[in-house]
């Protein structure tokens, strides 16, 4: 017997109802895509995730520009010495290495969107980042310069919350003794090895050695690490 035009139509709705809820599944999961269909989830993945963390990070940098205590006060001791710094220095955007952000005096500071684990973590950065900005903007720092990038490398690692116990016990670096110091060391030789002008690990660890016992005592725009004495404490 013939199938009614009703029939025939009800048919045809489950049908691309189902074949809709399919797709809608196999979009979620991954299964049973095609390989361009694949190719399109996972761009279509990458952009919904660099568009949330952009999002996240401007909210966050906002929040941070107006409410941190130290980073309002680093942006009050950069216009004491004419360096205008504006929320529109800091930009959010990916980064393809494992960082947290960057410093450029062409561009300003880069804040790594996807670098962060919370908005301690950013804060932080942040101050780092203002630190390397004071310094270039007050002592004309020559970044070609192992010597000059170490000292302020050093200078950015002491004041910030870098090396705070906090910060450590996240990365999975515990030390009972003397891990503020070490900690700025270590990350002080991370950074000025990556200079392009750094021509290995022994250069680096040299132009930290150099400079360390006066830039480490170098607390600038900060009278006292107040703030670093309760990050340890905690």
């Amino acid at each position: 017997m013939a199938s009614s035009p009703n029939g025939e139509d009800k048919n045809g709705e489950n049908l691309l109802s189902f074949e809709t809820w399919r797709r809608k599944v196999a979009w979620v999961t991954g299964l049973g895509l095609s390989e361009d269909e694949e190719r399109r989830r996972s761009e279509v993945i990458l952009l919904q995730n660099a568009q949330k963390d952009w999002d996240t990070c401007e909210k966050r940098k906002r929040e941070l520009w107006h409410n941190s205590p130290a980073v309002v006060f680093m942006v009050q001791q950069m216009r004491l010495i004419n360096c205008n710094v504006t929320l529109d220095h800091f930009v959010c955007h990916p980064c393809e290495k494992k960082s947290s952000g960057g410093f450029s005096p062409e561009y300003g500071i880069l804040l790594c969107q996807d670098g962060f684990f919370n908005k301690k973590h950013m804060e932080d950065t942040m101050v780092h980042e203002l630190v390397h900005m004071y310094d270039h903007a007050k002592f004309n720092v020559d970044w070609n310069n192992l010597r000059h990038q170490a000292c302020s490398e050093i200078r950015a690692a002491n004041l910030s919350g870098d090396c705070s116990f906090r910060r450590n016990f996240t990365r999975g670096w515990f030390k009972i003794t003397a891990q503020h110091k070490e900690c700025v060391r270590m990350r002080a030789v991370s950074s000025v090895a990556m200079n392009p002008k750094c021509p290995n690990q022994e250069a680096a660890e040299q132009a930290v050695n150099e400079v360390w016992d006066s830039c480490i005592k170098d607390t600038r725009p900060f009278d006292e690490v107040s703030h670093m004495v309760v990050d340890l404490v905690l």
